[in-house]
Order: C-alpha cells, then sequence, then structure tokens
C-alpha cells in the first residue's frame, strides 16, 4: 500500500473513564489455528508476511495492497509456505481493505502500510472484531492517537505496536537490570533515530514517496518509536510514570533539498519541493514524576552510521550507553569504571531470548522481528494482554504531533495528555 487514505471524523469525544486494556475479542482457545490477514505487502508487509508465513497453526486467509505486483508476490509467498492462494483486496483502491476486515474467516491483521495509515487502519480492524498489529508510528494526529486508546477500549479487542526495538537482546537485558533494582530510580534517558534515509523521499518515478511526504508537510519528529519505546518501557511509562510534558527544537532543513539537486538537478521539480522538515529534531520530555529524556530524530543529514538507534538510562545507581555496550553499577561494579554488558548478560539474559534464539537468528532486525510476531499471536491465541498495547502506542506516538507543536509555538512547553485516564500512579524521583 502506498497511497494515504483521507482523515475521517470517526474518533469520539474524549472522556469518560477509562477500562483496562483486555483483549476480550481474542481466540481463547490455546489449540486453535489462527486466521491472520496482511494489509500492505510492500518491502516491510512482505518481511512481516514471511515471519507470519514461519508461525505455528498460523493460516494466511486475505491479503490486501492497492499494487496489484505486492499484492501478487504475498499470495505466492502463501502458496510458496504450503497454504492455500489467499483472496486478495486492494484493486478497488485504498479503501478496499475494509472489505477484507468484513471476512469472518480473520481473526487478527497485520497492517504495514505508509504511516499515514496506521491508524485508521487500526481503528477499522478493532472495530470490525480483528485483532491488530499495526507497524510504527501508530498515529500521526493527536486524534489518531485518542481513537485508538477509544477503540481498544470500546471493543475489547486486541492491539499491538509492532515496535521491534523493543526486543533487542542487549535492551531487555537492561530492562531485567532495571526491574532488579541495580539502577535504582531512574533520572534520565537518552535515545534517538539517527539515520540517512533520503534515499525513501522519492519514489523510482520521482514522485514524492510517504515518507517524503512527510518530509515535506511535517517540521516535528516524525518516527519516535524505535528510540522512545524501550526508554519509555525502562522508565514504567503508563505503568509507574507517564509523560507530562514536552519542548522540541529542529535544525534548519538543508539535507532533504540537498540531496534532491543531487539527484535530479537544481531546476528539477523535486528540487523545489518546499520541504518543512529540519534535518535534526531534539525533544525533551519531563516525566511525571520528575525524570527527563532526551530524544533526537535525523533522518536527512549525510552521513554514514553504524547503527540506526541509540539508547542511554541513567538510575540512582547505575547506568548504561549502548552506542559503547558499558554498563555501570554501584552494587556490582568491582571498580569506579565501565564494564561491558556481556558480563551481566548471562545472568540477565531475557528468557524469550533464551528459549527462541535459535528460532528467532533467520528473522530481520537481528531476530527481533520473531519476537514481535510471536508476542502478537500468541496473545491472539491465549487472550492475554498486549505486550505495547493502545496506551502505550498513543504515548510514544503523540510525539509526532506534539514536537511539531512545539516548534510551530516558538519551541514551547506543550502538555502530554494521559491517554490512561488517572490510572497511573506515580511517585516523585526525590520521593
Amino acid at each position: 500500500m502506498n497511497q494515504e487514505l483521507d482523515r475521517r471524523q470517526f474518533f469520539g469525544a474524549v472522556g469518560g473513564a477509562t477500562a483496562a486494556l483486555t483483549a476480550t475479542g481474542a481466540k481463547a482457545d490455546t489449540n486453535s489455528q489462527i486466521q491472520c490477514g496482511v494489509i500492505g505487502i510492500g518491502r516491510r508487509g512482505a518481511g512481516l508476511l514471511r515471519g507470519v508465513l514461519k508461525m505455528p497453526d498460523v493460516r494466511v486467509t486475505a491479503l490486501c495492497d492497492i499494487k496489484a505486483g505486492h499484492l501478487e508476490r504475498g499470495r505466492e509467498m502463501v502458496v510458496a509456505a504450503g497454504q492455500a492462494k489467499p483472496p486478495g483486496y486492494g484493486e478497488k483502491g485504498p479503501l478496499d481493505y475494509r472489505r477484507m476486515l468484513e471476512r469472518k474467516d480473520l481473526d487478527a491483521v497485520v497492517i504495514a502500510t505508509p504511516m499515514q495509515d496506521h491508524a485508521v487502519m487500526s481503528i477499522d480492524a478493532m472495530r470490525a472484531g480483528k485483532a491488530a498489529l499495526s507497524e510504527v508510528a501508530a498515529a500521526v494526529t493527536m486524534d489518531e492517537c485518542w481513537g485508538l486508546v477509544r477503540a481498544a477500549e470500546e471493543t475489547g479487542q486486541l492491539y499491538m505496536l509492532a515496535e521491534n526495538a523493543c526486543y533487542f537482546r542487549n535492551l531487555m537485558t537492561v530492562w531485567n537490570m532495571i526491574r532488579a533494582g541495580l539502577f535504582g530510580r531512574l533520572t534520565y534517558g537518552e535515545c534517538g533515530y539517527v539515520h540517512d534515509c533520503r534515499f525513501l523521499n522519492f519514489e523510482g518515478d520521482g514522485s514524492l514517496s510517504w515518507r517524503g511526504r512527510l518530509v515535506r508537510d511535517h517540521v516535528g519528529n516524525w518516527y519516535p518509536t524505535h528510540a522512545i519505546g524501550p526508554v519509555a518501557q525502562w522508565m514504567g511509562i503508563n505503568k509507574t510514570d507517564r509523560f507530562a510534558s514536552l519542548v522540541a527544537m529542529t535544525t534548519p532543513p538543508v539535507g532533504a533539498r540537498r540531496d534532491a539537486v543531487r539527484r535530479f538537478g537544481t531546476d528539477s521539480p523535486q528540487a523545489k519541493t518546499p520541504f518543512s522538515k529540519g534535518d535534526s529534531i531534539t525533544t525533551l520530555i519531563q516525566t511525571a514524576s520528575g525524570a527527563m529524556i532526551d530524544l533526537r530524530c535525523d533522518t536527512l543529514s549525510s552521513r554514514p552510521h553504524r547503527t540506526t538507534t541509540y539508547h542511554t538510562i541513567q538510575g540512582e545507581t547505575g547506568s548504561y550507553r549502548s552506542l559503547t555496550g558499558d554498563v555501570w553499577t554501584e552494587s556490582r561494579s568491582k571498580a569506579y569504571k565501565w564494564q561491558t554488558l556481556e558480563q551481566y548478560a548471562e545472568e540477565f539474559d531475557h528468557p524469550l531470548w533464551k528459549q527462541w534464539e535459535q528460532q528467532a537468528k533467520d528473522s530481520g532486525h537481528g531476530g527481533v522481528d520473531f519476537f514481535v510476531m510471536k508476542e502478537f499471536l500468541d496473545a491472539v491465541r491465549n487472550n492475554t494482554a498486549s505486550p505495547i498495547d493502545a496506551y502505550d502506542a498513543a504515548a510514544w506516538s503523540c510525539i509526532v504531533p506534539l514536537s511539531a507543536k512545539s516548534i510551530h509555538q516558538g519551541n514551547a512547553r506543550v502538555e502530554i495528555p494521559d491517554f490512561t485516564g488517572g490510572r497511573v500512579k506515580v511517585t516523585p524521583v526525590d520521593a
């Protein structure tokens, strides 16, 4: 899928009591076969479909993409995996996925379309009685963030954000160390997504891609969840703390136009595109407890990269920084100097990695895509809570519109709403 949907007025008014998100609509029979569909069979969607096909007791019953070539490729993948060729949708345009959602032989859908469509499709899926796994970010407007929360609360359907960075082995090891108390009270996090993605701004025919349209129209952090997700989990966001406010600042928009000039020429229509997004956006987030997070996004600066994400956490009694793999804890470090995380790996390695390392190693992004799909399908099958639910998706993704709002208001402080409706009880850092 590569065409945005029109914004639609289907979001209810904000307010009322907040319900706990439990997947009352998911399949409860642990021996049953899950019937799954995929919306969007582009590069990312094909990778996720490949993951679905490797899972036991899962049957792909429908696929959707408005590009006929993508759709047929997906259908042939299903056949090659030994399943029947599934019905295809998309030939009737970008809303044809709704026709697919009417199917009775569909328990869950995986949504891997352009980011601007994620929330609309996820909400429609839940309201059609399907569990939804959405690629990142979950939403691009505040109405969409609230719409996700309301749909999950009102339908009881399972929703999961497919944030694979939360499953990196090193970050899950650190999370176990934090939960074991080695870092004490957490006070500061630093994270970023730094990846030269300018080559993705245009399609092969020179038209703007969905990413390019975001670079043209949006000034804030358009891709926060890879960076903020693990740090938010470490800090207990929506569990013991919550995001309270943010301030965002941006550099001038230089990189996108420079790349367009280099690729298409100074006088080309592409070079004259009025790009709005600055090359680097920094957002400072204050939590309700008083902790702080420094979040960066840069997809337009010219640089090679060793990794696209980095994560740092600082607590009262410990610290970790992913770019160097260093960790230090008062209670365990024998000297006042950094240690390698490997020295803690055996004791604090996450059970998921211990059990499923061999099955995960052939999946995308170093194995983490396996865990996203497994966790989602296990929650559908066992009728359990989502590992990354609609509250998390809304809190992490609201940074997209709110960082832009801060920049438009002269780098003003912007309040972040409590999507849980007061469910989180916060203890101040200095308490």
